[in-house]
């Protein structure tokens, strides 16, 4: 497989940090799903959420990584079975699935940051607030996480049932584009 994208199928960089980026955010919610029942006693109480911050940080910098490598390294051309509305929407709903996983990334970081606190990336290094104490900041940030989160996972699913589609349904090189085929 060749480590740069062609005209015909995504390289190994991209479809690397995809499948990546596709467990790490699927991982992410459901620990973030588990995590907001637990009590003071639980064991994991505070252990899951420093996990979830961490994970979160080191997901910053690879979708980073990932749009500059986008920029840099054009993807393949549409099928030419493809017709124009489906190249339309899945160039939307990339748009959307980037745009989308900011907002969670920076909302998240704005919630352990709003009191002023720094987050320790497992013992790595620290990322400082950049706000200070600023009231009000953890809820806001907080409902715009919980709903940017599951826009994700929602358009995350529509995303998978389309590259499904066309391997099922249409019978193309779609999908094997991006399992590296």
């Amino acid at each position: 497989m060749q480590i740069r994208n062609s005209s015909e199928r995504y390289g190994m960089v991209a479809v690397t940090i995809h499948w990546l980026v596709a467990v790490v955010v699927l991982g992410l919610f459901a620990l973030g799903f588990w995590m907001v029942d637990l009590t003071y006693y639980d064991d994991w109480y505070k252990q899951a959420p420093d996990i979830h911050r961490s994970v979160g940080i080191l997901l910053f910098g690879l979708m980073v990584l990932r749009v500059v490598w986008r920029v840099a390294n054009a993807g393949p051309k549409p099928l030419p079975s493809h017709k124009r509305w489906e190249v339309a929407s899945a160039h939307a709903a990339h748009g959307l699935l980037y745009l989308l996983l900011f907002v969670a990334m920076v909302s998240g970081y704005l919630i352990s940051t709003a009191d002023g606190s720094s987050i320790d990336v497992f013992g790595w290094f620290e990322v400082p607030s950049v706000t200070g104490q600023i009231k009000g900041l953890e809820d806001t940030a907080g409902t715009v996480h919980y709903w940017s989160t599951w826009a994700i996972v929602a358009l995350a699913g529509v995303h998978a049932a389309g590259a499904l589609k066309h391997h099922v349904i249409d019978r193309d090189n779609t999908l094997r584009r991006m399992l590296g085929r």
